[in-house]
């Protein structure tokens, strides 16, 4: 493929809310001799603490964005190509917002337009390109009429694009979206659940709830539904919309847990006492397991970042939140709030493949980070402190972590 033919046009919205009017840009791909997109630069400065005893130098240090780029995302497949804030809203967003940062491929854009018009607030998504002429110029022209046609996308999405041969690497993807996001808070969602209910203003206006936030220790719970009938999960506009409407469905069995063949998924929500908790209420996940993978609100600096190891189905989102809760993140459920799936064919044989394959790294990756926490609480003296507690709970059982625990 020649160099000229990855170029591809973008637009991009001005700054002001209430237009659509485009400002014509140019973006060229892969290729770094087009000057046009050069990638940007981050700059370093001296501490102010250096300059005010005469050590530092005003100057900045001027490195590559796409170098700094490819040691965030050091583990990650490579080559990849990575242009933070593609497109950026046009709106601005009060720091104790919540974001919902979100995966984005090119069979997934009805889904991702009908979350834009829903949630009409922050989101951070990272679209994935195929690294091929035709797809480049094929979801670069859908993205541009998505931005030129709705008032919700101009205003509320920042997109990222990842540019690569390698079609599913969530967890680089869930890191990116985060990193990029414009709030404090961010909510880790699939692109195909659907939101029922306004989550987000019913925890900006709940103290005791954005107090837990605020303190980084906590993850709040949306729970996930699908509909048991597949034909019935296709239209979103009939999903209930509150909890009464849901437990109506749930007790005629047209709707259940998300995953309900796989129960560890999203069991330790414990959905029988969310279906009888009293409005206005949260409580905490009693009934962790390794392989528990909800969806979360999370303050966006503090948690673990998902570990990139992780590429295509099977444990990636789960990698993610055991590193949280090994952290000292204890996990809540919203009792007014849910989700809920919409239908779609999954790719069977790479799931079959890639959950093999994940199988084995996850249970490698949990004994590492069970190691690399009690350590690090050992030598900082937090090993019987709350902090420690889901730590020590849940590496106990392993041979080689109990023999490390009892000799501190």
């Amino acid at each position: 493929m020649s160099p000229r033919a990855l170029w591809a046009v973008f637009t991009t919205t001005e700054s002001k809310k209430e237009s659509l009017n485009l400002i014509d840009a140019r973006a060229y791909g892969l290729d770094p001799h087009f000057l046009q997109f050069s990638g940007g630069k981050t700059k370093w400065e001296s501490s102010t603490f250096a300059l005010e005893h005469g050590f530092g130098q005003v100057d900045t240090i001027v490195v590559d964005e796409e170098l700094t780029l490819s040691k965030a995302f050091s583990t990650a497949m490579r080559p990849s190509k990575i242009i933070p804030y593609f497109y950026r809203a046009s709106g601005e967003f009060e720091s104790d917002d919540i974001t919902v940062t979100t995966l984005v491929t090119s069979s997934r854009f009805g889904a991702f337009s009908r979350l834009i018009d829903r949630y009409r607030g922050p989101i951070s998504a990272t679209i994935h390109v195929g690294n091929t002429t035709n797809e480049i110029r094929t979801v670069l022209r859908s993205l541009k009429s998505l931005y030129a046609t709705s008032r919700n996308m101009a205003a509320y999405v920042d997109v990222h694009l990842v540019i690569d041969s390698f079609d599913r690497q969530f967890n680089t993807w869930r890191n990116i979206a985060r990193l990029f996001a414009r709030t404090d808070y961010v909510m880790m969602l699939d692109v195909d659940f659907y939101l029922c209910t306004d989550f987000r203003t019913a925890i900006r206006e709940t103290p005791h709830i954005m107090d837990k936030l605020r303190r980084g220790n906590v993850a709040l719970v949306v729970p996930a539904f699908e509909y048991t009938k597949y034909s019935d999960g296709l239209d979103p506009s009939v999903f209930p919309r509150d909890k009464r409407a849901l437990l109506s469905l749930v007790k005629s069995k047209h709707l259940g847990m998300f995953h309900a063949s796989w129960t560890p998924g999203h069991n330790s929500t414990d959905y029988k006492r969310f279906y009888a908790a009293p409005p206005g209420n949260i409580y905490k996940v009693t009934q962790y397991t390794s392989a528990y993978e909800p969806y979360v609100i999370v303050k966006r600096e503090g948690p673990p970042w998902c570990d990139e190891r992780f590429i295509g189905y099977g444990g990636n989102k789960a990698a993610c939140l055991f590193e949280m809760y090994i952290s000292g993140i204890s996990f809540f459920v919203l009792t007014d709030h849910f989700i809920i799936h919409q239908s779609h064919r999954y790719e069977e044989i790479a799931r079959k493949t890639e959950r093999r394959y994940n199988k084995k790294l996850f249970s490698e990756f949990k004994e590492e980070i069970c190691f690399r926490y009690l350590k690090m609480y050992n030598d900082h003296g937090l090993l019987n402190t709350t902090q420690s507690v889901n730590a020590l709970q849940e590496c106990k059982g392993r041979k080689r972590i109990t023999r490390l625990t009892e000799s501190t």
